[in-house]
């Protein structure tokens, strides 16, 4: 009995060692959640003793959270998200892209099957209250050929702060000037017309439900709901869909006129370029004081880079240009 007894005190400590696990907790967009879900559970099969737990509360609340350190990381789709929250804290964090995604215009008309194609100018003028019907002479324009319905254009935006958001208005801000001088860029604009919805999975259950609606969501919300979504013009004047071809386009054309790991890939140059694509961040503190949840964000960093961006294709995400992970692992050395 008194051996028995040894034996498992002897165990105990060790079976106590093996249970360890280090927890890294995050917050942010949307716009990459079912990717980041995905990314998170195959990362815990060759690393288990590391568990990422992430809330997809949108980029606002994200950050605001990483920035009252309840939370490890933030994640954004806006590459200025700090000049907004918090001007002087920029230099405290580094920003890793992790995947390329798109915007798209999500559509709602009963009974229309034909693909809808928009402008910058009719998308800002939707937007900003100014187009009021599907049949409006701008669309009308633009759809030529196609009938577009006599009813009113139902517009549904982000209720919460998101980098889903600055996606879509930084694009509109790139290529309407009535929109850049009244609203601009940002997370969450005061938006003239529109119902609010949390989340892009809100967003694409209203558009869902309201005929004549139009919305905006990530590419993968598109898919995943079966909802149409509309062709938009580029700089070249072609009106292209989005889809892994276009979104790589606009992302290698970006690229090739900057090298910084928060540039902006909207209303990106050149032929076939899709052109609400952009870039999606984690936000890493550059300095973690916590030995084992800076090893744990160092090693997962750096597995994101290489095998994790072989799953981004699978999920409607493109993965990173070879030459931007490869800037990128460089970049990780920054975090100490």
């Amino acid at each position: 009995m008194k051996l028995a007894i040894l034996v498992l005190l002897a165990v105990l400590p060790s079976a106590a060692q093996a249970q360890t696990v280090t927890t890294v907790t995050g917050a942010g967009a949307t716009f990459p959640y079912p990717i980041y879900a995905k990314w998170f559970e195959n990362y815990r099969r060759q690393a288990p003793g590391v568990e990422f737990k992430y809330d997809a509360s949108g980029s606002e609340t994200g950050i605001r959270r990483l920035l009252q350190k309840d939370v490890d990381f933030g994640a954004s789709d806006n590459p200025e998200i700090f000049r907004e929250l918090a001007p002087g804290a920029e230099g405290d964090y580094l920003f890793f892209p992790s995947v390329v995604g798109a915007v798209v215009p999500i559509i709602n008309l009963p009974g229309f099957g034909e693909d809808v194609v928009f402008t910058p100018e009719a998308l800002a003028g939707i937007y900003l209250g100014k187009i009021k019907k599907w049949n409006d002479p701008i669309l009308v324009q633009a759809n030529r050929g196609r009938r577009l319905p006599n009813l009113d254009i139902v517009v549904v935006h982000r209720s919460d702060g998101s980098g889903t958001t600055y996606s879509w208005t930084d694009f509109l801000s790139k290529t309407s000037a009535e929109w850049k001088a009244q609203l601009g860029a940002g997370l969450s604009p005061k938006w003239p017309v529109g119902r609010g919805a949390n989340g892009n999975d809100g967003v694409a259950k209203l558009v869902k439900e309201l005929g004549g609606s139009i919305g905006y969501v990530e590419f993968i919300y598109a898919l995943q709901n079966h909802l149409s979504f509309g062709k938009v013009r580029n700089q070249n004047g072609d009106f292209v869909a989005a889809s892994l071809e276009s979104i790589s386009a606009a992302a290698i054309n970006a690229m090739e006129a900057g090298s910084d790991l928060k540039v902006s890939i909207a209303d990106a140059p050149g032929a076939g370029s899709y052109p609400i694509a952009s870039f999606t961040w984690l936000v890493i503190p550059a300095r973690i004081a916590n030995d084992a949840k800076r090893s744990a964000i160092v090693d997962f960093l750096t597995w994101m880079i290489g095998p994790g961006q072989k799953q981004a294709a699978a999920l409607g995400y493109l993965a990173l240009p070879g030459n931007l992970a490869g800037r990128e692992a460089a970049a990780i050395s920054g975090i100490h």
